[in-house]
């Protein structure tokens, strides 16, 4: 369903001061709905719960729902939706300061896109976290999924632990007030095990940092500031990586076998 032809209120502007770009049109919700495919059994936290638009579909489909709004501007709304359903606790805080649960559990959100990074940051640091589903601008998905054929530090980083992916778009046009640019939909999935050792993991994060660090002119030269310079010669040949690679082209799984060679016992 297309969305209806939209007049901006101060009320909507006042929104996009607060960051706030409400999902209206039905079909990017579903899309949305269908990305996170929830635990029919599972906790379920939606971050950004808005008016609820979100709020019903998820709740049809997972076993608990916690849905958290700072925004008081819409606190009667999104409460009248909630306590229409019995899985949903309505909780007007800020999901950001909120502790993650001990238990097992997905993150889905519309969430401000002033504060994707630190959204995405609580997610990775939550130790219980399987998933989480996130509308960003389209841009940020992009970048953090390796859709332009580039990848980004963080997402090298915790490689090992978590899949990224870019799970859909959204025109800027499901919104309300209507942003500058599209949305994407962020997919992070913890892995069952991690593809390395837990214990080596703190030592590739190293390896990742320093060559994101750019010291030395090429990734093959700040290498051979921390490992002999015949030994990474050898791993870089083995991984089909030239010399002169932007440290952005290498894949993640690249990273990952050039770990191994680097630190081969």
């Amino acid at each position: 369903m297309a969305p209806r032809p939209f007049r901006s209120t101060e009320r909507d502007r006042s929104r996009r001061v607060l960051s706030q770009n409400f999902l209206v049109d039905r079909a990017a919700v579903q899309r949305v709905v269908r990305a996170a495919d929830p635990d029919p059994a599972g906790l379920l936290l939606e971050a950004g719960a808005g008016r609820g638009q979100l709020t019903r579909p998820l709740a049809a489909r997972c076993g608990r729902l916690t849905a958290y709004e700072v925004d008081p501007g819409v606190r009667r709304e999104l409460a009248a939706v909630c306590a229409e359903l019995s899985n949903v606790e309505h909780r007007q805080a800020d999901f950001l300061a909120a502790e993650p649960p001990p238990e097992p559990f997905a993150v889905v959100g519309n969430i401000p896109w002033s504060l994707t990074s630190a959204v995405v940051r609580w997610c990775l640091a939550a130790p219980r976290l399987r998933s989480a589903t996130l509308l960003t601008q389209l841009e940020y998905a992009r970048r953090r999924s390796g859709d332009y054929g580039r990848w980004t530090r963080l997402t090298v980083s915790t490689w090992p632990e978590f899949g990224w992916r870019l799970a859909g778009r959204v025109p800027r046009t499901a919104f309300r007030p209507v942003p500058a640019v599209d949305a994407g939909i962020l997919r992070i999935e913890r892995r069952p095990e991690p593809l390395l050792p837990v214990a080596a993991l703190p030592a590739y994060r190293r390896l990742v940092g320093w060559g994101f660090e750019g010291v030395g002119g090429s990734l093959a030269a700040t290498l051979r500031r921390h490992h002999p310079p015949a030994r990474v010669a050898a791993a870089l040949r083995a991984t089909r990586i030239a010399s002169d690679t932007p440290v952005g082209y290498v894949w993640p799984e690249q990273w990952l076998v050039l770990f191994r060679l680097l630190y081969a016992r």
